[in-house]
């Protein structure tokens, strides 16, 4: 029997490091560029990381926290007394989609489609789909002060208002007239040159200020997209259990839903290939809305290539993906795209608060007129001083603060959660790991103990979502809803959230 072929190892030769710039995103980008274009194949060697430092003139710290990014996103693995390796992803996904990436940037709508699909305005008089949904009721969400357990609530009672009031103060002290008439239906051209700043430096989106469209929260950017890229009668797959607005928003344009189940790697792509003449995927990889799974790196790479090889698109929710509490947040799925093939939908109300209506969508190159077309004729253009003071408070450095701030809390408030939750409740499942987002969901064995434990919450003032209430109806091709307990749990202080699971002993009758 020949003996194993050593692993390939890797030369840090070539990689150039701007010493003026962040260390540890250049060397995270560069490694993780060198493994989507091949150069580092599945199964090469890197080395320790005080070697590579030695080699890059550069800390240890620095190489140590960019392992760790590429750990966290997938792209490599440890060996057990053995060292780190690049992770076995299907060579034939990693080059394929490497095409483009010496840009940064996706290619221009025109490259992809002389005549892109969808890119135009329909009127829709009826929609099944939408009968469907209205009949099994689609509830808006809860209004009035937040209270444990809210789901997608941020811990907006620590937003600086005062900071907020008084660059709004100075906006409206002395206004620039010409920011007083009609808007760019785009939105403030400051304002988007600064998101895409954001998404480049804390993200690792690479885009510019001419791919976004500021939009009144990301439920509009969902609609946009679902106004200008579906025709009545097309399939559009959904996450099941997932994010039911969206569903609603998908059967109005006239789509025909097709629910796609999730598993511990996030939407089944096996399940999605067997769809016949599917159009589009809305997926929530950072944060899986409401399982809370977080997609992994080879099932990425798979939804790209299902939407490269059937012309499909996908709408990329990123609604809470600033928040991960171990390491910096993983890049969207959007980064990882040379195809031109995900819009990425953004939003300022889980990082802000809810009442802010600002998002924002990045979209391919040359789509960016349809879009602001379709939306002046629902609005004509966002709020203008939302926009020019939300980008004085980026531009200042506030935004970022904030973020930190807003992380810290939403850890510490989970870690309430975690350590307080009434252990052998009968028919309960544990509590989960949660390393991301403003949620966690239990599992309960069956949908009579589910609709029994909601009653009891609700019953002593605490607010739960059931799981079973997130499923599609008629599409879910894994037969009855699964059962099970969804909690926010960054909406109200730590003191609150043991008020409330005090109150939950009792009502569950457990000590």
């Amino acid at each position: 029997m020949p003996p194993l072929a050593p692993p390939l190892s890797f030369n840090p030769a070539g990689i150039e490091l701007d010493r003026r710039q962040g260390l540890t995103r250049q060397l995270y980008e560069a490694l993780r560029q060198r493994v989507l274009d091949g150069r580092l194949v599945s199964g090469t060697r890197l080395p320790a990381s005080r070697d590579l430092a030695a080699a890059l003139s550069i800390s240890r710290n620095s190489v140590v926290r960019a392992y760790d990014q590429l750990y966290a996103e997938g792209f490599i693995q440890g060996r057990v007394g053995d060292g780190t390796y690049v992770a076995q992803l299907a060579e034939k996904l990693s080059t394929k989609l490497s095409t483009g990436l010496s840009t940064g940037l996706s290619p221009t709508l025109s490259t992809i489609h002389a005549n892109p699909p969808g890119i135009s305005p329909r009127k829709v008089i009826h929609s099944p789909a939408l009968g469907r949904l209205e009949t099994n009721h689609l509830p808006l969400p809860p209004t009035g002060p937040p209270r444990a357990f809210r789901v997608g609530v941020p811990a907006f009672d620590l937003f600086p208002f005062d900071v907020w009031a008084k660059l709004n103060a100075a906006f409206w002290r002395k206004p620039d007239l010409q920011q007083l008439c009609y808007g760019d239906p785009a939105g403030d051209e400051r304002l988007r040159g600064l998101i895409a700043a954001y998404l480049r430096s804390s993200r690792g989106l690479q885009c510019s200020a001419e791919q976004i469209v500021i939009t009144s929260g990301a439920q509009q950017g969902i609609s946009l997209c679902a106004q200008l890229l579906v025709a009545p009668g097309d399939r559009v797959a959904l996450e099941n259990p997932g994010y039911r607005a969206a569903g609603h928003a998908f059967a109005i344009a006239g789509a025909k839903l097709e629910g796609v189940a999730v598993d511990a790697e996030g939407i089944d792509c096996q399940a999605l290939n067997a769809l016949h003449d599917c159009r589009l995927a809305y997926v929530t990889p950072s944060h899986q809305y409401p399982t809370g799974v977080v997609m992994s790196l080879p099932r990425r790479l798979e939804l790209l290539a299902w939407a490269e090889r059937t012309g499909g698109w996908i709408i990329e929710d990123d609604y809470d993906g600033e928040y991960r509490y171990s390491g910096a947040p993983l890049a969207p799925l959007a980064a990882l795209d040379r195809s031109g093939r995900v819009l990425y939908v953004g939003t300022f109300g889980k990082v802000a608060f809810p009442a802010l209506r600002l998002g924002y969508l990045v979209l391919p190159h040359g789509w960016v007129d349809a879009f602001t077309r379709r939306r002046a004729v629902d609005v004509r253009h966002s709020e203008v001083s939302t926009q020019a003071v939300m980008a004085e408070f980026m531009a200042a450095g506030h935004f970022q603060r904030h973020i930190r701030r807003m992380r810290r809390a939403a850890l510490s408030r989970r870690n309430a959660l975690l350590a307080g939750w009434p252990a052998d409740v009968p028919g309960m499942g544990s509590l989960p790991g949660v390393a991301a987002g403003l949620h966690l969901t239990v599992r309960v064995e069956g949908l009579a103990r589910e609709a029994q434990l909601l009653a009891q919450a609700h019953g002593a003032g605490v607010e739960i979502n059931g799981l079973s209430s997130y499923w599609l109806p008629d599409a879910s091709p894994t037969g009855n809803p699964r059962a099970g307990l969804v909690l926010g749990f960054a909406a109200v202080p730590e003191a609150a959230i043991a008020q409330a699971l005090a109150r939950l002993r009792r009502a569950w009758q457990v000590g």
